[in-house]
């Protein structure tokens, strides 16, 4: 028969709840946290960097089409932009719950992207490279899950919720193909 911890009711540690109840400048990052924080806080910080990037091709990208034909795309480019910018801020937010630093820093946000900026004029060619980004996007989330296992099941479950709505703009900008 196993022997009973005196801490522990129905499978509750009670002295990690005291221990919790300490550390307070901790915020939310308790001694229970089993992710290698140092490694999810660069992850979320070339995760964020990436949405930044796409931030800024989509808003380009909305700017640069023209014509009464492009109507919809240029829609779909400001929509995107938009819930990239909403994947931005989630993640900065879960940076700084991880006792981290959201890194905005513009001069090297293209070399911690996964995805890369796009100037291009051509309609086709800015859906493409869309497509091309998100399908990085996808990827990389996919990585990071991975990688995050059940360490961190609070991030986990952020890049997931990111990584569907990224999926959905794959689909998107693949349905706007020629």
């Amino acid at each position: 028969m196993a022997e009973s911890n005196p801490t522990q009711t129905g499978g509750i540690d009670k002295e990690a709840i005291r221990i919790a109840a300490q550390n307070l400048s901790d915020g939310p990052v308790t001694a229970g946290y089993k992710g290698d924080r140092e490694a999810v806080l660069q992850m979320l910080n070339e995760a964020l960097a990436t949405e930044l990037v796409c931030i800024n091709r989509y808003k380009r990208h909305y700017y640069t089409v023209a014509g009464r034909d492009n109507a919809g795309i240029k829609a779909e480019f400001l929509e995107h932009a938009t819930e990239e910018q909403e994947h931005a801020d989630w993640l900065a937010e879960r940076i700084v719950q991880l006792n981290g630093q959201p890194d905005f820093n513009p001069a090297t946000l293209l070399d911690r992207s996964h995805a890369e900026y796009d100037d291009s004029m051509e309609v086709q060619s800015m859906v493409r490279a869309n497509l091309i980004a998100e399908r990085v996007a996808i990827e990389s989330y996919r990585q990071m899950i991975e990688r995050i296992g059940d360490s961190d099941p609070t991030t986990k479950q952020l890049l997931i919720r990111i990584m569907a709505i990224e999926e959905e703009h794959a689909d998107d900008m693949r349905d706007l193909l020629e």
